[in-house]
């Protein structure tokens, strides 16, 4: 049976630390598409408010299905979504999508790719400014607001991308395996440049990853996921300091962690 996040215990025997206050929690969850193929079954998830949650599990899982609905770009088939303990309803939060492709639009400038969801909100552009130039100085891009996509490395790409998520302030941020088309020394410096981010802006992240050991450097907990019908296995806490450089990616602590997450993943493929 899959495990409710917030009361999972881990290998060993642990008891998980204590999480932060529910933001997002999802119960007895279930996606079938209209095709008959069901991604999600019985899923329970809650996500506490700051943290930085990576979804880890094998292709075709249900992990992007999650965060589909969890912005309500789809509606589950069973259970339900809450937020902060209510049931879902038309009160908006915040929430941005950074998906595995940057996915700018080639036509325009930096500025305006990263205006786009101010402007279909109404925000006029004068007014959007000063928020805009923030967010490209916060990733290092305020020099290229000119520039079009086609002059941009695919680091920069995503960068803008992730400037376009900041530009609106978001409470939880959703990234949908965001780096896994970049080189390593690229990947391993926005790594870090998310959770500088994160940090400053006191977001909640809900990060899909394929990859155990992004997964611990980025998190504060993994949640664990078996094959399709996806549900949640197991819920690993990651102890590590909130600050994380290479000499936490070369520690022994990060050795266990990422041993303890690929054991409970390949466990999780098994079941």
């Amino acid at each position: 049976m899959s495990e409710t996040l917030a009361n999972a215990p881990l290998e060993g025997g642990e008891t998980p630390a204590a999480v932060p206050p529910p933001l997002v929690t999802l119960r007895s969850v279930g996606k079938t598409f209209d095709n008959g193929t069901r991604a999600l079954h019985g899923v329970d998830l809650t996500v506490g408010k700051g943290e930085f949650l990576s979804l880890l599990g094998p292709s075709g899982c249900g992990k992007s299905t999650i965060l589909r609905l969890i912005s309500q770009l789809d509606s589950p088939t069973d259970g339900d979504i809450r937020w902060e303990g209510t049931a879902a309803d038309p009160k908006r939060r915040e929430v941005s999508f950074v998906f595995q492709e940057p996915t700018l639009m080639p036509w325009a400038k930096v500025f305006d790719n990263v205006y786009l969801p101010m402007r279909l909100k109404g925000v006029g552009r004068k007014t959007a400014e000063p928020q805009i130039m923030h967010a490209l100085e916060s990733v290092g891009l305020a020099d290229f607001r000119a520039a079009y996509p086609r002059e941009l490395s695919g680091g920069m790409k995503m960068r803008v991308s992730i400037a376009r998520a900041l530009a609106t302030d978001p409470d939880v941020l959703l990234m949908d395996e965001p780096f896994a088309a970049l080189d390593e020394i690229t990947r391993f410096k926005l790594n870090d440049d998310l959770l500088r981010l994160w940090d400053e802006r006191g977001w909640t992240v809900m990060f899909v990853t394929h990859s155990v050991f992004e997964s611990v450097y980025l998190s504060t907990r993994i949640a664990v996921m078996t094959g399709r019908p996806g549900r949640i296995a197991q819920s690993i806490e990651v102890d590590g300091p909130r600050q994380r450089t290479q000499e936490f990616r070369l520690s022994e602590g990060f050795s266990a962690i990422a041993r303890r997450t690929s054991d409970a993943l390949s466990k999780a493929m098994s079941a």
